[in-house]
C-alpha cells in the first residue's frame, strides 16, 4: 500500500524552487565540494544528528575523533560518534533500496550501544516525551511486513525521489522499526535517498537545520501522526532542503579557488581542446583576467598544455585520469 499524503501547492512550489537551486548548483560547479569542505560538512552532519539524540560532543571533538585522536568525553557519546563516522564514511556501500543494507548500517551505528543492533524489533514499544507517551508505533509483529512494504514503495513507486525521501523518513519514524536509534537512522536514510537524487546531498549538512528547528521537526511528525498522512512532514523537510541549498549557494557561489575551478572544469571538458572563452562560460562569476590567470597557473604547473598563440590559443589537459 502506498503511504498516504497529498501533493499540495506548497509541495509543488518547494519542488520547483529546489529544482532551480540544483540547476544553480550544477552551473556553479558546487556538486562536488572540495575535500576539506566535505570533511567539515560531514562533521557538522554527525554532530547535529547526534546532538538531537542528546550527544554532548562538539565539532572540535568530533574532528579529533575523525583524526583518531583521544577525546575526553562520556564513553557512550564517543562510541556514538565513532559509529556514525564509520557509517557515513561508507555511505556509498549502502543499498538504499535494500532492507538488509539498512539493518547492516544500524548494526554499525548502534554497535556497543544496544542489544540486538541491526535487528528489527519484535516487541511493542511506546515513545515517551517528558512524562507523556507521544507515540505508540505498530506492534513488533507488524514490523517486518511494514518495512518490506515501505522499501517496496521506495523502489517501485513513480513518485519523485525528492518526495519519496521525505515520505520514507516520516513512515520510518512512524513505524519505529528498531528498539533505539530510529531518529538518526531516519535522517541517515533520507540523506542516502537524496544522494541518489543529486550527489550534492551526500555532503550537504541538512541535519544542522533540523537541529536548529528541532521543535518544528518533532511538531511536523506529531501533526502528520494526527492526520494519518505525511503531508505536513513532507512540506517541512522540503523547506529544510530548500534552505540548505540556498545557504550553499550564498556561501560558496563565488568562493571557489583556482585549483577547484581547474579541477571542476577538467571533469566537464575531459580530453577536448578548449579556449579561455570556454572556461569563462563555465565560471560566469569570474573576470577575464582571473580566467587568464587560472590558465597560466595551470600551464605553469603542468596541468594543462597550451597550443597556439593569442586568438588561436587552445588548451588541453595533460592527462585525464
Amino acid at each position: 500500500m502506498k503511504p498516504p499524503y497529498i501533493i499540495t501547492n506548497t509541495i509543488m512550489t518547494l519542488i520547483a524552487s529546489i529544482s532551480e537551486q540544483l540547476g544553480e548548483v550544477r552551473a556553479a560547479h558546487l556538486y562536488k565540494p572540495p575535500t576539506e569542505l566535505r570533511r567539515r560538512n560531514r562533521i557538522k552532519t554527525i554532530q547535529s544528528s547526534l546532538e538531537i539524540e542528546g550527544n554532548t560532543l562538539s565539532e572540535k571533538q568530533i574532528s579529533d575523533l575523525f583524526d583518531n585522536k583521544s577525546v575526553l568525553a562520556p564513553q557512550k557519546d564517543v562510541i556514538e560518534v565513532k559509529n556514525a563516522i564509520q557509517v557515513y564514511n561508507n555511505l556509498n556501500k549502502l543499498d538504499l533500496y535494500n532492507l538488509q543494507s539498512m539493518c547492516d548500517a544500524h548494526a554499525v551505528l548502534m554497535d556497543n550501544l544496544i542489544d540486538n543492533a541491526g535487528h528489527l524489533r519484535t516487541t511493542s514499544v511506546g515513545i515517551v516525551k517528558g512524562d507523556k507517551i507521544s507515540h505508540i508505533p505498530p506492534s513488533g509483529k507488524m514490523i517486518g511486513s511494514l518495512m518490506s512494504n515501505l522499501f517496496d514503495y521506495l523502489k517501485n513507486d513513480d513518485d519523485l525521489l525528492l518526495i519519496k525521501s521525505c515520505v520514507f523518513h516520516y513512515e520510518f519514524e512512524f513505524i519505529h522499526p528498531f528498539i533505539d536509534g530510529n531518529g538518526r537512522m531516519g535522517r541517515l536514510w533520507q540523506t542516502l535517498i537524496l544522494k541518489e537524487y543529486s550527489p550534492i546531498f551526500e555532503f550537504l549538512p541538512i541535519e544542522i537545520l533540523i537541529k536548529a528547528n528541532q521543535e518544528k521537526y518533532y511538531r511536523a511528525l506529531e501533526l502528520s501522526d494526527k492526520q494519518g498522512q505525511s503531508t505536513i512532514f513532507v512540506e517541512f523537510m522540503l523547506g529544510i532542503i530548500k534552505i540548505a541549498l540556498g545557504d550553499l549557494l550564498k556561501s560558496q557561489n563565488v568562493s571557489l579557488s583556482n585549483a577547484n575551478r581547474i579541477q571542476y572544469f577538467k571533469e566537464i571538458i575531459g580530453s577536448n581542446y578548449f579556449s579561455r572563452q570556454d572556461y569563462l562560460r563555465s565560471f560566469k562569476n569570474i573576470s577575464s583576467a582571473t580566467a587568464s590567470r587560472d590558465m597560466k597557473l595551470a600551464v605553469d604547473d603542468g596541468i594543462i598544455v597550451k597550443y597556439g598563440d593569442k586568438r588561436t590559443t587552445k588548451y588541453r589537459f595533460e592527462s585525464i585520469k
